[in-house]
């Protein structure tokens, strides 16, 4: 373990006159809705009781999840090891998973959801021309799911966040987060939210039914990797470039089972939103969540935002449970020095490969990157603050007084309807649209893949670079030949003035409209506009009082809702025979499993969905992507195809995989798919944390190889039996028996898993809601 430094305590809050409030007041979580409230004093009790039991220090992040548990005085507590049974404050779904999610609620029978809970339509809305056309296009294209969700929502008591309203974590972080809370979300950039102090967690729509229905939600207790930050950033250096930073010190898998907590003097140095965008990135290194301890900043936030009085409550309770224990101690700690960290560049391809700009000139030479940036794209959930904006801008201004407009495709997607409506008023959209830039529509748009991209043919060789948080092979833009980078809005601003990949704002000149060469100046921005946030269009939908006569609406006839069928349970029998369906090389994503782009229609449509499973996986027998052997009929075609034709004929089948298997998204459809398509198990050298509890969730075997060595001697058209499962038991490997298709002897190895008692009996049940249904008909 690995002590934080105890040389500075913490500063205190300013400016909060605390007369009007207690420690025993009673204070709302939100502006919208009057039914949460802040525990505050429960959690400190909770607290409490597991500080007499472990007798040490805690860091913040343990005092949150701590403060949160379900039973204090019971629950064992090993980081790593024990699974935490915890009481979220509330519940986030964004359009594309809450339509599953709100399926399986459905099918649970319960009038009304328990915690409080959410719906953001963010996901649906595809870049084409500019935000008013495809906002319009897309609710006329996607009524049918807009009008389920809304009526849902207002049948079962969830807020409904209609399209155009932004992006799910801007609505959070505007609305919603607080120090102190625990959210989950069903998406994978959720701990955006850390930003502000508290712990936010991706997870799939399962985990969120449980939550939704009075559950308490497990999670394995993760590890807690310390972030000490020292120094100030200047210049060019932004809070993207720390979590860029870190991305390349961890790599992708680094933070997996851990939370990622930030602290020392650097923390006090920049802004609530910046703090935001470091949380929301962290999910690409794996970790469960990141978070920054209460401070200043975010009491500045509160005020802007309208939520002083949370502000002043959260201060009463700093000193004892929204702060870090002297001498607590880390798993893992990492220094970053803010003053001599410079802007990064990460990609292409993944989000982890982490460049400087000093170097990025030579790096792509080298590596045969295209230098001409094709495009630059700012905004998305993780860099589309009012500082982002008004930084961007800044440099934006500076190039038109030298003459000069973008030499990229430039696009801004906005990432709330509060924040484009205050640039609107206060310039910075002006700006954007005089330096030939397109203003997207408050939604998610190229992050996800949602972009009608017509500058490339698909095959093209180019350059992109966003203030984006993921880069996978062809996530934005569908072109695996897009070479995808993530950078700063302020680094990917200077791309799209020069053009060139190569170039080092902090070094290179610029020549203006009369040839003359000239540097750009460093970035200047604000963290919170003067005037006050801007509201914009009201476009929040809270439930009706009365619910009674409320209609979820649902057409039979739909190809993009389907109400849900039980899945089949276990058969209580050693699973023999099964044939591979895909041994999977190399990285393999949820993009990869299940893409998102022009299937996120199908996201309420299970059967229509799943003929996209496996489709961007590459295939270990002939190095192809959705082109598989039907052991046996002999032919080739699709995963998805393939994977079916097995389940028509009784054969279940498993999936081999490889490393971190199931990074990036929370979508949990990359574990209903193979689920529905016939599957039995995913074998894998390492799993995905999220990925790897939706496929229990689902009724799926997610196993990993023992000696990793034996992904590569297993091949493709080999049959295996999975034995021991009818002993199967918490820490007891199961044993994978192989019978090559070659004819040589038959040969047997270990396959470890992390189920517990709980997570196994949803295996047997034959999924987690199957187990839930089964409980609540023994309680009638």
């Amino acid at each position: 373990m690995l002590s934080r430094t105890a040389a500075r305590a913490p500063r205190s809050i300013r400016g909060l006159a605390t007369a009007g409030l207690t420690r025993d007041s009673q204070v709302n979580q939100n502006l919208l809705e009057s039914h949460s409230f802040i525990q505050y004093k429960k959690q400190l009790e909770n607290l409490d009781i597991v500080k007499a039991r472990l007798n040490r220090p805690l860091t913040y992040a343990e005092k949150l999840l701590y403060g949160h548990l379900d039973d204090p005085h019971g629950q064992d507590i090993q980081r790593g090891v024990s699974y935490l049974k915890l009481r979220p404050d509330r519940v986030a779904c964004q359009d594309a998973t809450a339509q599953m999610a709100i399926l399986q609620f459905m099918s649970a029978g319960l009038p009304q959801v328990a915690t409080p809970s959410t719906v953001h339509c963010d996901h649906l809305i595809q870049a084409q021309v500019g935000g008013p056309k495809d906002l319009a296009r897309a609710i006329d294209l996607n009524k049918e799911v807009y009008d389920f969700l809304s009526t849902a929502c207002a049948k079962y008591n969830l807020g409904f966040w209609k399209p155009g309203s932004g992006i799910i974590h801007q609505i959070v972080l505007e609305n919603y987060a607080f120090p102190g809370a625990l959210l989950i979300g069903t998406d994978s950039h959720t701990p955006n939210a850390g930003g502000l102090g508290q712990l936010a967690i991706g997870v799939g729509g399962a985990d969120a039914v449980d939550v939704m229905a009075d559950l308490a939600w497990e999670l394995k207790a993760p590890k807690i990797i310390g972030v000490k930050l020292t120094g100030r950033m200047s210049g060019w250096t932004s809070p993207k470039d720390i979590i860029l930073k870190l991305a390349g010190i961890t790599t992708v898998k680094g933070g997996t089972g851990a939370i990622v907590e930030y602290f020392g003097d650097g923390v006090e140095t920049f802004s609530c939103t910046g703090m935001g965008t470091i949380c929301n990135m962290g999910a690409e290194i794996g970790a469960t969540t990141s978070v920054f301890p209460f401070n200043q900043s975010m009491v500045e936030y509160l005020n802007a935002t309208g939520r002083s009085k949370i502000a002043e409550f959260a201060s009463l309770y700093k000193k004892d449970y929204l702060s870090a224990d002297e001498g607590s101690e880390y798993d893992q700690v990492i220094e970053i020095d803010l003053n001599t960290l410079e802007p990064h560049i990460n990609g292409p391809f993944t989000p982890d490969l982490a460049t400087p700009v000093s170097k990025m000139k030579e790096t792509a030479i080298a590596n045969g990157w295209p230098l001409e940036v094709k495009v630059g794209l700012i905004g998305s959930c993780t860099n589309s603050s009012y500082e982002d904006m008004t930084r961007a801008a800044s440099i934006i201004k500076d190039a038109g007084a030298h003459g000069l407009k973008s030499k990229s495709i430039y696009t801004v997607s906005p990432g709330s309807e509060q924040v484009r409506a205050t640039i609107a008023r206060d310039g910075q959209l002006k700006t954007f649209e005089d330096f030939g830039g397109i203003v997207m529509a408050n939604a998610c748009g190229p992050c996800i893949g949602q972009w009608d991209r017509q500058d490339i043919k698909k095959g093209d060789k180019n350059t992109i670079v966003s203030s984006f948080n993921r880069n996978f092979t062809s996530r934005n833009d569908g072109n695996p030949a897009t070479h995808a980078f993530v950078a700063s809005p302020e680094m990917t601003t200077a791309y799209a003035i020069s053009g060139d990949l190569g170039f080092n704002p902090i070094t290179d000149t610029l020549k203006d409209s009369e040839g003359n060469e000239f540097k750009l100046k460093e970035p200047v921005g604000v963290g919170l506009p003067p005037d006050g946030y801007d509201p914009g269009e009201n476009t929040y939908q809270a439930p009706p009082e009365d619910r009674s006569t409320v209609q979820v609406q649902i057409s039979p006839t739909s190809d993009r809702l389907q109400k849900l069928t039980p899945f089949k349970p276990w058969d209580g029998k050693d699973a023999e025979g099964l044939p591979i369906l895909i041994k999977a090389v190399g990285k393999t994503t949820t993009d990869h499993i299940s893409m998102a782009g022009p299937w996120l229609k199908y996201r309420g449509h299970l059967e229509n969905i799943s003929n996209n499973y496996m489709i961007g996986a590459t295939n270990a027998e002939n190095g192809e992507v959705n082109n598989v052997k039907n052991l046996y009929t002999g032919k080739y075609d699709g995963v998805p195809a393939t994977g079916a034709a097995y389940r028509d004929a009784g054969h279940r089948w498993v999936v081999i995989g490889d490393e971190n298997f199931g990074e990036g998204s929370s979508r949990e459809h990359a574990a209903l798919e193979p689920r529905f398509l016939g599957g039995f198990a995913i074998i894998t050298k390492s799993f995905a944390r999220i990925h790897e509890t939706n496929l229990k969730k689902q009724g799926l075997l997610p196993l990993n190889f023992v000696d990793v060595a034996d992904y590569d001697k297993i091949q493709p058209e080999d049959t295996v039996d999975l034995l021991g499962l009818t002993e199967l038991a918490p820490g007891k490997n199961v044993i994978l028996r192989v019978h090559p298709h070659d004819g040589s002897p038959t040969w047997e190895t270990e396959l470890s898993h992390t189920y517990n008692t709980e997570q196994i009996e949803w295996f047997k049940y034959g999924s987690a809601l199957n187990k839930m249904a089964a409980v609540a008909a023994e309680k009638k």
